[in-house]
């Protein structure tokens, strides 16, 4: 096997081996497995054609780690690539080396490391940066070292290692905020040129350290919202009342919010990058805007993400499933995009349904007209999950805004003559939690709703209609026995959903109608008392002592009514994305909504702002000897005692004697004087200059 390609790289022509890296690459390229040619090309590691030697860099990096023991054999040919003079020589060596992931090399890796990450070359130190997260899952005791290596390139100005420098932090040490301090300014700056993966691993960090670094630019307006419902609820006991309103009328005397330029300058050099072309990068700066600009700020991203609702189907998903939370906390945001997410007939079924999910949430008063009529024609649609998702949105229509909850009742009254028995069922399940809010108006939909116990055969669907008949079984008297003596005779074949709730009905009947119902009631409990079922047995052994007088339980019976017929409170039907926002928004955890490993949570704003002076960086002056990682060299400042050194006494002494001899001349008061003492004045300054020299020189 592979036999040709093993002859070429023996060959002694650069050609012949060229040709044969090339295709062996092509092979791992297209997923084939080439590692049986691992000892003829680790042979070539040593070649001195570079575009060769770039090609089994390529190979062993894929390999080394499968192939251990043979790479092990070339760690010397390693260590002479980390010193060639071509940068991508030596990157490719410190790649390899740090593939091999052999415990003993770790003292060799780490060198190396710390070597690369103070070459010349951006790419090597870029590389140097990648290495670091391999080197800590092979060795964590290797921590401290590694922390100092990323202190040293956090300081580096290149965009090329940032990116790289601080996916190595988030990996090492992501509790080190520390470490980001006297950098943050920096890499907010150079976060524009930045590549882009590295862009997304920046903006994800810098919204930690936000949050961890600067005030919430929302507190107030939350606080005072906070106290208003305090005083709205709580209007009942006079004392609560009044503290809740002075804590209102306090907070609204309070000094206006003022943003920290630093959260102003993330902000601010984040925006740009909503118009980016990788859809990673803006919905990272949306995510970061959603939680952490003021609300009247966050609104820009609005538009950046319905743009990527024209991307491929899968940053679609990911996109629709961020703006299904957002808009349930900023709904009024998408409002001006309504149309964006009308639902295309080519979406796939999870698209759809997610669109679904944000018309819903962005329904109010003002709109829900036309989309009520948008959904009409979904309902049409034969993707039959789609429409059940539809039908279920129309419920939550109704749920939230009240004056058209008539009008969707009736629409879902008239989908129970549909011909489709899944649109019948659905309609059935979404108008039971319709009817719970005023069940004594709709006595009409009820009956017409009892009347389809003959068709519907949906198990999901007959159990809501036996439940809505069951609970408000006083409001149908006589149509509540009949659907009983129905569902007794089938109640052998039903499923076991329905056959629960055959007894449930047959024990509120036998409560409020014993003289119709007590025979047919024995019969089903009797039933259930044999089922296979263990549920069915047990429930149906649970209402016999419950509601069936005997000397023993006569204490309970008393009881019977007040638990069956009990008033239940209205179902609220909620959005799925409401317990979402408490992940990040942008992550794994947020897409799965369960933690993912890996998973940092977003820590909370506090309550007083950190000491910002941490982010000052010093300056020092031109050719004073700079030391320490994330200081910048600056022009010289003013002279102080701080930051400066005193003049030098030559200095002090000639501007002395200049002044003097200005005085004099001024003294004399001749006309001719002025051209003098503007020539004296220019020697005394080249004079002065040329001791400035001199004593920086003697410096």
């Amino acid at each position: 096997r592979h036999d040709d390609l093993k002859e070429m790289l023996d060959s002694n022509k650069d050609s012949l081996k060229l040709e044969a890296m090339k295709r062996i690459v092509a092979m791992i390229a297209r997923g084939k497995n080439a590692s049986d040619l691992f000892p003829a090309v680790v042979k070539n590691v040593a070649c001195k054609n570079i575009e060769v030697k770039k090609l089994v860099y390529v190979y062993l990096v894929r390999y080394a780690e499968e192939q251990q023991d043979l790479a092990l054999l070339s760690i010397s040919t390693f260590q002479r690539g980390l010193k060639d003079p071509n940068q991508l020589i030596r990157a490719s060596a410190l790649r390899v080396l740090s593939s091999i992931r052999v415990p003993i090399i770790v003292p060799i890796m780490m060198l190396a490391i710390k070597e690369a990450a103070s070459d010349m070359s951006p790419y090597v130190r870029k590389t140097a940066a990648h290495a670091i997260p391999k080197l800590y899952s092979l060795d964590s005791d290797q921590k401290d070292q590694l922390i100092e290596v990323i202190e040293k390139l956090l300081a580096d100005k290149t965009t090329l290692v940032a990116g790289s420098v601080v996916m190595a932090f988030e990996e090492v040490c992501p509790e080190r905020i520390d470490l980001i301090h006297k950098n943050y300014r920096k890499l907010c700056n150079l976060l524009i040129d930045v590549e882009e993966w590295g862009q997304v691993v920046i903006i994800n960090m810098l919204t930690r350290y936000a949050r961890t670094q600067f005030l919430s630019p929302n507190q107030n307006e939350s606080l005072l919202e906070e106290n208003t419902e305090k005083a709205f609820y709580g209007s009942e006991e006079e004392d609560g009342s009044k503290d809740a309103k002075a804590e209102t009328a306090s907070l609204a005397k309070r000094k206006p919010y003022v943003m920290d330029p630093d959260h102003r300058l993330l902000l601010r050099n984040t925006k740009p990058l909503l118009q980016s072309r990788n859809a990673a990068v803006v919905m990272a700066v949306a995510q970061l805007y959603f939680h952490l600009a003021p609300k009247a700020e966050v609104g820009v991203i609005a538009k950046a993400l319905v743009r990527l609702l024209r991307s491929h189907r899968s940053v679609q998903y990911v996109v629709l499933q961020n703006v299904a939370t957002m808009s349930i906390k900023r709904r009024g945001m998408f409002e001006p995009y309504l149309k964006s997410f009308y639902i295309r007939s080519t979406d796939p079924t999870q698209i759809k349904i997610l669109k679904l999910e944000v018309l819903t949430n962005l329904a109010n008063e003002t709109n829900i007209s036309t989309i009520l009529r948008e959904f009409q024609t979904y309902i049409r649609s034969m993707d039959k999950d789609f429409v059940a998702a539809t039908i279920q949105a129309i419920g939550r229509c109704a749920t939230n805004i009240g004056k058209v909850r008539d009008t969707c009742l009736n629409g879902l009254v008239q989908l129970l003559s549909n011909r489709d028995e899944l649109v019948v069922a659905e309609s059935v399940v979404v108008i039971k939690k319709l009817l719970q809010m005023q069940p004594a108006q709709h006595s009409e939909i009820i009956k017409h709703m009892a009347k389809l116990t003959d068709n519907i055969q949906v198990p999901m669907a007959r159990a809501s209609i036996l439940w809505l008949i069951g609970e408000y079984c006083e409001h149908v008297p006589k149509i509540a026995p009949d659907v009983l003596r129905k569902m007794a005779k089938s109640f052998t074949n039903e499923e076991d959903i329905v056959k629960l709730q055959v007894i449930n009905l047959a024990a509120k009947l036998y409560l409020t109608n014993s003289k119709q119902s007590k025979l047919l009631t024995q019969y089903v409990l009797n039933l259930a008392k044999y089922d296979q079922n263990y549920d069915i047995r047990d429930r149906a052994r649970f209402i016999r002592q419950l509601i069936v007088p005997t000397e023993k339980s006569g204490a309970l019976n008393k009881y019977a009514k007040k638990l069956f017929l009990a008033q239940k409170p209205a179902p609220i039907l909620e959005s799925s994305f409401k317990d979402r926002d408490h992940f990040q928004l942008g992550s794994l955890s947020h897409l799965l909504n369960a933690k993912a490993v890996g998973y940092q949570e977003l820590p909370d704003w506090p309550d007083e702002a950190p000491d910002p002076s941490v982010r000052n960086v010093e300056v020092l002056r031109a050719g004073t000897p700079w030391e320490g990682r994330g200081v910048l060299p600056a022009k010289p400042p003013p002279q102080s005692p701080e930051l400066g050194s005193p003049c030098s006494p030559s200095e002090e002494e000639e501007e002395e004697e200049g002044a003097k001899k200005a005085k004099k001349k001024a003294l004399q008061g001749r006309k001719d004087c002025t051209e003098t003492s503007s020539e004296e004045a220019s020697t005394s300054e080249s004079s002065s200059s040329g001791s400035d020299s001199g004593s920086e020189a003697e410096a």
